[in-house]
């Protein structure tokens, strides 16, 4: 049976299987949240597994919720960056056992497990246990991760790409190149602060709001200065076109992956360039060169306009957002709800 551990225990195992089950990751979202929300830390991350913690409070002030979740993500109260890929780190001769287990740890009166593989082995075991132990199912949101195979040639990729999308990731250089000089930079550790600020500043122009707020921020410098030690190597990959710079992708390679985080781009910089996707490219076509490296993730989520990230993929990953209700009442106010 699994207890509550105070919240200044953390344990952490080697082998996670993402960069959202790294120690770094888990621990910097717990210090920024966990920590000063007062949850209830009960499982920290470990063996390739998402961490979980209870979240207690009263839904608009009268419904007491005792709410199990995935560290790294919150379903109602907070908005945080997305942790993704989340995973139970379930043995596979027994999960459902193990899964049991694990969810009979303390007293909760919903449970929300975002981001899972729709379909592997967590989600069929969570069906499972739901349907033997008579709790409501809610599939509360769906989604897919984009990717891109680099361990081809650059070469074979572009040609698989539809031409508009290939001119937009690719043969448009030549028009940047010819307003001049181009050039990549790497502004991690030296420039961090530097690089967050003019991501902040392309997304105010493009979305109206900065991309994080002084708490994100925190989160996210706290990761990047954790996750090397795991073998994580940040790329805070800056663009620039004659001296100004244009383009920013928040990238960080960990175990063969290449995952793009966030990006921002100078939106009015020319007619003719996506400087976002053309950015990508010169990154997707790093990756490809790089014999460590077997993908670029390109993560779940689309852009303002077009879902850009399913054109450049090779790959598709479909994610559930599962809730599970037990209790009477909790179960009865959801299903007057539906």
């Amino acid at each position: 049976m699994f207890g509550v551990v105070p919240a200044s225990r953390w344990i952490k195992e080697d082998n996670a299987v993402s960069l959202f089950q790294t120690d770094a990751w888990q621990r910097s979202w717990w210090q920024t949240w966990g920590d000063t929300e007062g949850f209830s830390l009960i499982r920290a991350a470990a063996s390739g597994a998402s961490g979980l913690y209870l979240d207690s409070y009263r839904f608009r002030n009268l419904i007491p919720v005792q709410c199990l979740q995935f560290v790294g993500t919150n379903y109602r109260r907070l908005s945080t960056p997305r942790t993704e890929y989340n995973a139970f780190g379930l043995a596979d001769d027994e999960p459902g056992v193990e899964l049991a287990r694990l969810l009979r740890c303390c007293s909760w009166s919903e449970a929300v497990f975002r981001d899972i593989y729709e379909g592997s082995g967590d989600h069929k075991a969570l069906l499972a246990m739901a349907g033997r132990e008579g709790w409501l199912v809610r599939v509360v949101a769906r989604d897919r991760a984009f990717s891109v195979d680099t361990q081809d040639h650059f070469e074979s990729y572009l040609s698989s790409l539809g031409s508009n999308t290939r001119l937009r990731l690719f043969n448009r250089r030549k028009v940047l190149e010819g307003l001049g000089g181009v050039s990549l930079t790497n502004y991690w550790p030296n420039a961090t602060d530097e690089f967050f600020e003019t991501l902040n500043e392309f997304h105010q122009q493009r979305w109206g709001t900065p991309c994080f707020n002084e708490r994100s921020l925190s989160f996210h410098k706290g990761f990047l200065a954790g996750v090397e030690r795991e073998g994580g190597q940040p790329d805070l990959s800056v663009l620039s076109s004659a001296g100004r710079v244009i383009s920013v992708l928040y990238n960080v390679k960990f175990q063969g992956t290449v995952y793009n985080i966030q990006s921002g781009y100078f939106e009015q910089f020319h007619r003719k360039l996506a400087l976002g996707t053309l950015h990508l490219g010169y990154a997707i076509e790093t990756a490809f060169s790089d014999p460590e490296c077997r993908c670029f993730d390109l993560l779940a989520g689309g852009g303002k306009n077009e879902n850009y990230k399913k054109r450049l993929a090779t790959n598709e990953t479909p994610l559930v957002s599962i809730m599970l209700v037990r209790g009477r009442l909790a179960k009865f106010l959801y299903r007057l709800k539906r």
